[in-house]
Formats: C-alpha cells, structure tokens, sequence
C-alpha cells in the first residue's frame, strides 16, 4: 500500500518528477514579476535562527553579462550567455546585521555570529538551503533552472561583490526550456539505499 501526497499529481510533475537541469531556453524574456512571485514564494523555507544569507544578484545582458561570462567554465560559458536571465545565488556573509528584524526575539542574536569564521559557515550552510527553495520555486513559477558550480569563484566575488560581504554559491540560467532543454534522466537511489532505522 502506497501513501498518497496530498499534493497533486501534476504539481508532484511540475516541482519534481518531470523537472530537470534545463540547458537551453527559449527567447522568452523572464519578467521582474516572475522573479517577484519566486522569491515571494521561496522565503518562507526554513533557515537556522531564521538567517536568510541567500542574496539573489540578476544579471540580463550588457556589460554584467560580459563581465560574469568570463568567470563562468569554457562549457558553460555558451548557454549562459544565451539565457534569457541568471541569477548569481549567492550567501551574505553579513546576514547577521538583519536579526534585529528576522530574529527579534532574542536580542542578542546577532552576538552570536560575532566569530567572522563561524558566521561565514552558517552564512553558507543556510544559503545552500536556500538555493534548493529557490530552484524548487522556480519550477512553481512554470519556468526551468539550469544551476552551475562551473565558474570561477573567486574570481566572480572580485569581480562582482568586492566589498559586499557576499561570496557567490550557484549561478543558474532561466527561462522556458527549449525544446532540446533536457538530457535524459539519471538514475535515482532507491530508498533501502537512503533511508534507515537507527
């Protein structure tokens, strides 16, 4: 006997089993209305003393887009450069100067991020999580994703986040996926290979 999600099934399709990496897309230009509903969406997952590191830095064309370009891996470079938009997701490593507002509870939340290296690993730990809501999000909002590690990243914070306290996790292209968006899926593990009693 299988246990039934109370979410729908075309929706089980659209966040999850029918979504992958897209690496093309169409023309189609992604709005700052979409963008909007995205992140009006995805802020609402959980992060650890409700931190909410994740910045969002959009790059359409001109020079931004050059400029991120010659950061990105030779293999990546191409689709990057024709996407309808990127997204640098990238973790605030000054996240605790917003508890006051985030976490107004407990007065002294922010003296608790006080060691530089400490406050760096939650920064990035929590905007990882945070990427997953946004690519999640993404998919809620009818487009496609297609998340890259393959750039240089310290070279892209140089060049820039100089003096913004933001260090860069993910780029992603969106938009509508192309009609030769997708490779074929890769296996999954199974669930006797995941999950366990203790």
């Amino acid at each position: 006997m299988t246990y039934e999600l109370p979410l729908s099934p075309d929706a089980q399709a659209l966040l999850f089993r029918d979504a992958r990496t897209a690496n093309a897309f169409t023309d189609e230009p992604v709005t700052d209305e979409q963008v909007a509903a995205i992140y009006d969406l995805v802020k609402y997952g959980p992060t650890a003393m409700n931190t909410q590191p994740l910045r969002i830095v959009l790059v359409r064309a001109g020079e931004a887009r050059e400029r991120l370009l010659k950061h990105m891996a030779e293999g990546n470079r191409e689709k990057t450069a024709a996407a309808p938009l990127v997204a640098v997701l990238a973790a605030d490593t000054d996240f605790h100067e917003h508890l006051t507002r985030t976490f107004p509870h407990f007065a002294g939340a922010k003296d608790v991020f006080a060691d530089d290296e400490a406050r760096e690993q939650a920064a990035r730990f929590n905007a990882t999580l945070q990427v997953g809501y946004f690519l999640v999000g993404v998919r809620a909002a009818g487009l496609a994703a297609g998340p890259m590690t393959g750039f240089d990243a310290a070279a892209l914070d140089a060049d820039l986040f100089e003096g913004t306290g933001l260090t860069s996790l993910v780029v992603v292209n969106l938009g509508r996926p192309a009609e030769n968006a997708w490779f074929d899926r890769l296996p999954r593990l199974d669930l006797d290979q995941v999950v366990r009693e203790a």
